[in-house]
């Protein structure tokens, strides 16, 4: 008669093997697995089958079935088990640990994975009440080779990870295993340390041994899985398990680093143990780390690292994987100097009194072996820590760290220019980018405001060093050539985003933004680089570039060595010339050619520069008539000069108006300077087109399949948004007193001011508030049914807001060297843009005060134009209304 375990188990084979081959159809693999499953959950037979099909005779495949029959039945059946059953079980498991495994190196990883989860679920099911020697039991196992030592390691990793990790088991029993497993955690501890350190040894010993190859394989994959336990622990036991015995585990760890094969799980543990939190004195010992030995070990291995790329498309493939996981390494040292460096400033800080290392030098140069690395991710990654280095109280004076930050601002001479992109090869660091990022604009984008904040604070800590950099490097970059590049990127002889002179321009334009304010907030006036900052600012004036990106360089140098002005003012008439210029700029003489964003961005730079200087040193008023001259003769020569840039210098020359500090005078100009667009605005016949749905559509070409835009009501709309706002009283009470800007004092005392402005907005106000009326109806059917068919989508969301809420950018080298063609769709949604409308209405409440709060019917006004009709309004153009005005009113209220 058959043995039916035998029968059972030649059926199951073949169920398997049948689910298994890539020929079986989908129906007999179905079959297949009801079979399997079927059998899993009702036989009576599942022990001895699995006992049976998991004989190391059998196919990986079929081993693993018979395994995770077992599983299965401890899982889900054990309770209803006898103890006898159990009992028996458990002795096979302990039988298959020890014997039913084939060598270390031979055996594949999921027959030990599912051996290490048979075990773990029985322990989870009787340890401690019914498996007091379980502990004992495993470390017997050690004894019989290293296949038997590391299935011990994976069951204590997997036990820690169902435990602590993932708590995949009721609350009771868990309590009842983690308050056993620390209870013992002592001798659990000192048996890994035993284990890793007796591995590590033979593997040392034998590796270099002619024909002990594989004994020192067996022996480093042992000690791998002994660190990757000890991992598993590290992040969750006391911290006196890992400080113990002087920071033993630490040191061996800090050793493990030198060796190729170890050092990257080493890394690993030593970065979860260096990074946990804790009280001072239990954080102490980590200082231990700033030894001779831990940090030689350290520094070595830091510094010694190649400049390798992470793929080599001409060696093997695992070469490859050798290098990928140096890098990796890499990655994990630089955080495990950085997490150093958090307790350091951490306890250097603290109560302790702990002195600051003896060692700093070396830990810094290791840090700095990262920044200067050729991986950018490597580079940004030590950003923090010299951020914390360079704000900390106490390490910040010492001498190292201030040598450091002069060595740190020379090094950010490289690091800030923008080499490596992941679709490029003309870099080392190309290779390393591709691995990190996944495209060009990620890589722009990422951590440069980081940077720039770790440079100010460098720079704060040696600013005069710090000067005499970019000076010098921007004198290099001023006499040096231009150099485009490659041909392929740039257009009609110009630089591309990519070439190499804007790269190095656009580096030393952070660096100098970021040290100016530094410098005159560190520096006594008395030290300042005055003489050598207008020789600079003299150099920058005289260069000539017809290129627009180096030119947008220039422009923003000069924006940030103004200051120096104040010391110099007879610098000032060349600098607004310059600046002028620019305004103006071009780069071919064919007027009706589209200008590309680079000549674009250079105009706008230059309007924004003058309102900067205009806004922050108004003082500058005897330049006031011959900056009003030039902008009226500009204005009328010039006609290429766009609305949007004729508001921008509206608006700086009203600034400079502020400084008349006389109410009537500042009214008088501000209606000489506006009295085009107040009659522009207030006429009868703009009256009626703003109060006229169909009137507005058929004036803005909306109507039209064709049309050419009116630009005169958007430039009014500019007006209204932009340069009212700019217009305010003297900030000293006696000023605003004198010049008749105070009309009365609150019941607190708090006095009452007018805005010089406040009378020719209140002329435009009721066609605006008519304007944001027609706006609204403008969604009601019939007004859409008015619409032609190329501006039919007039209305919907325009396709750069898409592009944004979809995180969607435009490729780097299209953003400045494509011309700007915006099509009569894209000019229509411009003109019918909220934005300016409740920008308007907002920054009048800010500006005129109570001028305009009195107004009789505002509320009226408000509510019957800007929440008129919203029934029909879609939910997009609902955005300026809860964001601009909630922030005006706010800041009002402030």
């Amino acid at each position: 008669m058959a043995n039916p375990v035998t029968d059972m188990c030649e059926r199951l084979v073949k169920a398997v093997n049948l689910m298994m081959d890539p020929q079986t159809s989908q129906i007999c693999r179905l079959e297949a697995l009801k079979f399997c499953e079927e059998f899993k959950e009702s036989s009576t037979l599942c022990i001895p089958c699995g006992l049976k099909l998991a004989d190391k005779a059998h196919s990986a495949v079929i081993r693993h079935f018979g395994l995770q029959i077992l599983e299965h039945v401890i899982k889900y059946k054990w309770n209803n088990m006898a103890q006898q059953e159990k009992v028996q079980l458990k002795e096979c498991a302990m039988q298959l640990l020890s014997s039913g495994t084939r060598s270390v190196l031979e055996e594949e990883s999921h027959i030990k994975d599912v051996l290490s989860r048979i075990t773990v679920e029985m322990i989870k099911r009787e340890w401690p009440q019914h498996w007091p020697d379980m502990l004992k039991e495993m470390e017997a196992l050690t004894s019989q080779g290293e296949a038997q030592t590391e299935l011990v390691m994976l069951i204590l990793l997997r036990l820690a990870e169902d435990v602590i990790t993932f708590q995949t088991l009721p609350t009771q029993r868990r309590r009842d295993i983690q308050q056993t497993l620390t209870q013992n955690m002592d001798s659990i501890f000192s048996f890994m340390m035993a284990i890793l350190h007796m591995n590590v040894e033979d593997y040392r010993r034998v590796k270099s041994v002619p024909g002990m190859e594989l004994k020192a394989r067996a022996h480093c994959r042992v000690a791998v899985a002994t660190l990757n336990t000890l991992a598993g622990y590290i992040d969750w036991v006391s911290l006196a398990h890992i400080t113990n015995n002087n920071c033993q585990l630490l040191e061996m760890l800090c050793l493990l680093l030198s060796e190729p094969e170890l050092q990257l799980e080493a890394a690993e543990s030593l970065l979860i143990a260096i990074s946990r939190k804790g009280r001072p004195d239990e954080r102490k010992p980590f200082m231990l780390l700033f030894g001779d030995v831990a940090i030689d070990v350290i520094l070595s291995a830091a510094q010694s690292v190649p400049l390798l790329t992470v793929y080599n498309y001409v060696v093997h493939s695992l070469s490859v994987e050798v290098v990928e996981r140096r890098y990796v390494f890499l990655k994990r040292l630089c955080q495990v100097l950085c997490a150093m460096g958090s307790q350091m400033c951490f306890l250097a800080g603290s109560e302790l009194g702990i002195e600051i290392p003896a060692n700093l030098c070396k830990y810094t140069e290791a840090l700095m072996a990262f920044t200067t690395h050729t991986s950018h991710l490597l580079k940004m990654s030590t950003l923090p820590t010299w951020g914390a280095l360079f704000r900390h109280e106490i390490l910040s004076k010492d001498p190292v760290i201030v040598e450091m930050a002069k060595k740190y601002m020379k090094t950010c001479m490289t690091n800030l220019v923008k080499t490596g992109y992941p679709s490029r090869n003309d870099h080392p660091s190309c290779m390393y980018s591709r691995v990190d990022f996944d495209n060009d604009e990620d890589f722009h984008s990422f951590s440069i405001a980081q940077q720039s904040d770790m440079l100010r604070l460098a720079c704060r800590i040696a600013p005069l060093e710090a000067f005499q950099i970019v000076a010098e490097w921007l004198q290099f970059q001023i006499a040096s050539p231009v150099d485009i590049g490659d041909a392929t990127t740039s257009s009609e002889g110009l630089c591309s985003i990519l070439s190499p002179s804007v790269i190095h321009w656009d580096a030393e334009t952070i660096f100098m933004e970021c040290l100016v304010g530094q410098i005159f907030k560190y520096v006594e006036a008395e030290k300042l680089p005055i003489d050598q900052s207008v020789e600079l600012l003299q150099a920058l004036l005289n260069y000539e570039t017809k290129d627009p990106l180096i030119l947008s360089c220039v422009l923003t140098n000069i924006s940030a060595l103004f200051p120096f002005i104040t010391h110099r003012p007879q610098l000032l008439p060349p600098v607004l010339y310059k600046l002028f210029k620019s305004v103006t700029f071009e780069t071919t003489q064919g007027k009706n050619v589209p200008r590309t964003r680079a000549v674009k961005n250079v105009r706008r730079h230059a309007c924004s520069s003058i309102i900067k200087i205009c806004r922050d040193y108004p003082e500058f008023l005897p330049c006031f008539d011959m900056f009003y001259d030039h902008m009226k003769t500009l204005f009328d020569t010039d006609p290429t000069i766009t609305y949007l840039e004729k508001c921008a210098l509206m608006e700086a020359v009203v600034l400079i108006s502020n400084q008349f500090k006389d109410f009537n005078k500042q009214k008088a100009f501000l209606e000489q300077l506006l009295a085009p667009v107040v009659s522009d605005w207030t006429s009868e016949e703009l009256g009626l087109v703003l109060s006229n749905p169909a009137m507005f559509l058929s004036f803005v070409g909306a109507d039209q399949v064709i049309t050419e835009q009116n630009k005169e009501l958007s430039f009014c709309l500019y007006v209204l948004s932009g340069v009212f706002k700019r217009t305010r009283w003297p900030t000293d009470l006696e000023e605003a007193k004198a010049g008749g800007f105070v009309v009365g004092y609150t019941p607190s005392g708090d006095p009452i001011y007018r805005n010089p402005c406040s009378a020719i907005f209140l002329s435009l106000l009721p066609n605006l508030f008519a304007l944001i009326r027609t706006q609204n109806t403008l969604f009601l059917p019939d007004n859409l049914a008015c619409l032609s068919e190329t501006f039919a989508h007039a209305h919907e969301i325009m396709d750069g807001d898409k592009k944004a809420l979809l995180g969607i950018t435009q490729p780097l080298l299209d953003i400045y060297d494509s011309p700007v063609c915006k099509s009569n769709l894209e000019r229509m949604q411009e003109v019918q843009c909220y934005l300016k409308f409740f920008h308007a209405l907002g920054n009048a409440g800010q500006s005129l005060m109570q001028d305009f709060y009195s107004i009789e019917g505002l509320s009226q006004e408000i509510s019957t134009s800007v929440f008129g009709t919203l029934d029909h309004v879609p939910d997009h153009r609902l955005r300026p209304i809860i964001h601009i005005l909630n922030l005006h009113v706010y800041v009002t209220n402030f």
